[in-house]
């Protein structure tokens, strides 16, 4: 018999981690079957359970991979000296991140955006997607500090605040946009990228003269 080679191996699986992550976007969840996922992948049972035993871990295999990007990223960055301003740095991440996932959309929409959404409810109920969440989360914060404190040392942002209150909030802008995405409908990353240069430029209201 053939030997089948490690790219067939890798192309099945991201055929798979696809049909699944275009399922779990149209349908959510829990309405969508191991059945549905084969349909959409057009491969066997047998073919697809070779990889993976069902749903969960088919959901927290998707957001690995997810978080295990933008993780890398944020921790490349934050090896620069001084790292790129927050609105560089987060447009180039999450245009890389939406990128790679192009070609995966659902009524014309990308499937990412109502992914994590999904994700994140899940969370709530199985505790082994809420720990890859809690680690991966845990992860990007750090790599986050580490840039805020470059930030500081270069001049770029004042040092009177803690270096982790500024990583949550910059976390938080990104968890509340790609929020607003999945309810309100798409949006370039460029909105975000420009209010976050309006507010890195926001400054004290100055007295009348």
């Amino acid at each position: 018999m053939a030997r089948v080679s490690q790219a067939h191996l890798d192309a099945r699986r991201r055929q798979i981690l696809d049909g699944a992550a275009r399922c779990f976007a149209r349908n959510g969840f829990h309405a969508t079957s191991m059945q549905d996922v084969l349909k959409e992948a057009d491969l066997s049972a047998g073919a697809v359970y070779r990889y993976f035993s069902g749903k969960d871990e088919l959901i927290t295999a998707i957001f690995t991979e997810v978080l295990g990007e933008v993780r890398m990223s944020f921790e490349a960055a934050a090896e620069q000296a001084p790292p790129p301003t927050p609105d560089v740095l987060i447009g180039s991440v999450l245009g890389r991140t939406y990128g790679a996932r192009a070609h995966l959309t659902v009524d014309g929409e990308p499937v990412l955006p109502r992914l994590i959404i999904q994700v994140w409810a899940e969370s709530l109920r199985n505790k082994d997607l809420a720990a890859v969440m809690r680690e991966g989360f845990g992860a990007i914060r750090l790599a986050w500090g580490r840039i805020v404190e470059a930030y500081q040392d270069a001049g770029m942002m004042p040092k009177d605040v803690p270096a982790d209150h500024v990583a949550r909030t910059m976390i938080a802008a990104v968890q509340g946009f790609i929020a607003q995405q999945t309810v309100f409908g798409p949006a370039p990353v460029e909105v975000l990228q420009s209010g976050l240069r309006a507010l890195m430029g926001a400054r004290e209201p100055q007295p009348e003269a």
